[in-house]
């Protein structure tokens, strides 16, 4: 049976029953409600541009939908620490508890227990306008002052994949002892027609990596992040030996940590020989299992401890994941796919971040 239910007649005034907890810039309103009797619903109301229609699901249905958004993240941060309001009591019922008492709550919930690695990385999710377009993994790195996010190229411009974005959403921690609290910034990708990210090109043609530079003003108000710096980038005495152990760090098809706003790590190998150009191209290449929602996930491969000072972001940043290398020979009815990736070499960032 679909759960969908559409042409209903609503108020969709907020009242003691129907609580909104996400509304899009461009007018769309999503509303938790409280029917008699009945179990709590997710209402949509389009905007009035598209006819202020109304449509009905679960709250089930609604979070496992295949189509991810701000939305959703807004009603699990509302799920994980909230409770809708009663109208009052109904007969054989009372409010409806959307989540435990906060003291019940484990401890992850409430105060910092991850990894500065991952407060590093970000969800990105690219726009043309309001229309939502893909999902990828973003990260942060500083050169002096100045912020940058750190994308695969493609993620911006695609022509060959007729992707053109407008600007991009990134997430930020915005409590230091609430990892459940985050929101979205937007990043402009153009500015008076001109594109204001920097992508690289070298002998062997075009580079997969990309930066924009953040206004730190512009950043959310309390916002939580570590970023990577020139002292993260491998030295000439770090050793990186072939089939070294190396992580990557971001959002598969954008699975993760959806209470949290965490992304998960896939761990992987280094599959050809570090330093040298692969195939004459600026990248090397790894031995892990990735999909998409991966591009621009940093690669990293914990630091060593000997001659470096103690970092509160202890790893070295290797490369820029960047796609899965296939055979364009294979037979995919006999031959699996190879398991491997591309990952272009960080030090690009130290020209594409410079004055």
């Amino acid at each position: 049976m679909d759960s969908r239910l559409t042409g209903m007649e609503h108020s969709t005034g907020t009242s003691d029953d129907a609580l909104e907890f996400h509304r899009s810039s461009n007018g769309d309103r999503w509303l938790l409600c409280r029917l008699e009797r009945k179990a709590p619903i997710v209402r949509h109301v389009s905007n009035a541009a598209s006819g202020g229609t109304v449509s009905e699901l679960a709250v089930g249905a609604f979070l496992s939908s295949g189509s991810y958004g701000p939305e959703h993240e807004a009603l699990l941060e509302l799920v994980a620490g909230s409770m809708l309001p009663a109208r009052g009591p109904a007969p054989d019922s009372g409010p409806i508890a959307l989540a435990p008492d906060p003291g019940d709550r484990p401890e992850s919930h409430t105060q910092i227990g991850a990894d500065a690695l991952l407060l590093a990385v970000t969800r990105v999710c690219t726009f043309a306008q309001e229309r939502r377009l893909t999902n990828a993994s973003g990260f942060f790195f500083q050169q002096g002052t100045r912020l940058f996010l750190v994308t695969s190229r493609h993620v911006m411009i695609d022509v060959s994949g007729e992707h053109f974005p407008d600007r991009l959403e990134i997430e930020f921690h915005i409590d230091a002892q609430n990892l459940a609290a985050a929101t979205w910034m937007s990043v402009p990708l153009y500015t008076a027609g001109h594109p204001l990210w920097r992508q690289g090109t070298d002998d062997g043609g075009e580079i997969d990596v990309a930066v924009i530079e953040l206004d730190r003003n512009a950043l959310p108000a309390g916002a939580k992040f570590q970023a990577f710096g020139p002292g993260h980038l491998p030295r000439p005495g770090d050793a990186m030996p072939i089939g070294a152990s190396l992580l990557i760090v971001g959002f598969p098809l954008g699975f993760h940590d959806s209470l949290h706003h965490l992304p998960v790590v896939r761990q992987g190998v280094l599959a050809s020989a570090f330093g040298l150009r692969f195939q004459g191209k600026g990248c090397f290449v790894t031995d892990a299992r990735t999909h998409r929602g991966t591009s621009g996930a940093p690669v990293v491969l914990r630091a060593p401890s000997k001659g470096r000072t103690p970092d509160e972001l202890p790893w070295l940043l290797l490369g820029v994941h960047s796609s899965s290398i296939d055979m364009g020979g294979r037979d995919e009815q006999m031959d699996e796919t190879l398991g491997l990736n591309s990952a272009w070499y960080a030090d690009i960032l130290m020209v594409l971040t410079a004055h």
